[in-house]
């Protein structure tokens, strides 16, 4: 098996409500899906945004909903500019503000915010992670 991460899908109540906030809100473009689901590139992976309902028939079970905000999804700017910009652009579009940007113990500069559903967004600076003109972050090799 290949050492990456294809495709991340997050369950939401109303897809029609998160996309606004990523298309409306932060300017991404829809790559595919329409009603209870809805593609988007990013990078050299995809994030899916699928109706909760419709992804527990899928899958077959219930998907418990106190794992919500368990783990986050994170975007990473090429400076701490780009988090303040980025981070008061997610909050004009109706993301919760969470934790403000401010310079973190590793080293870098990280901000979070929960986007419409309650899903929790990192908006990030790693001056340790390069990312190229693709907007592609790569852990350097040692």
């Amino acid at each position: 098996m290949d050492q990456r991460i294809s495709l991340i899908t997050l369950a939401v109540e109303d897809v029609g409500a998160v996309a606004a906030f990523f298309e409306n809100g932060l300017g991404w473009i829809r790559a595919e899906g329409e009603g209870d689901i809805a593609f988007y590139q990013t990078g050299g992976s995809i994030l899916a945004l699928y109706a909760r309902k419709a992804l527990e028939k899928e899958i077959g079970r219930a998907l418990p909903a106190e794992t919500l905000g368990a783990m986050t999804i994170a975007w990473n700017g090429r400076s701490e500019a780009d988090v303040d910009k980025v981070f008061q652009q997610a909050v004009d579009a109706g993301a919760e503000p969470v934790k403000r940007p401010a310079k973190v113990f590793w080293g870098g500069y990280s901000s979070y915010v929960a986007i419409p559903g309650g899903h929790l967004l990192e908006i990030a600076y790693n001056p340790f992670w390069p990312i190229d003109s693709h907007g592609n972050i790569a852990i350097p090799v040692k």
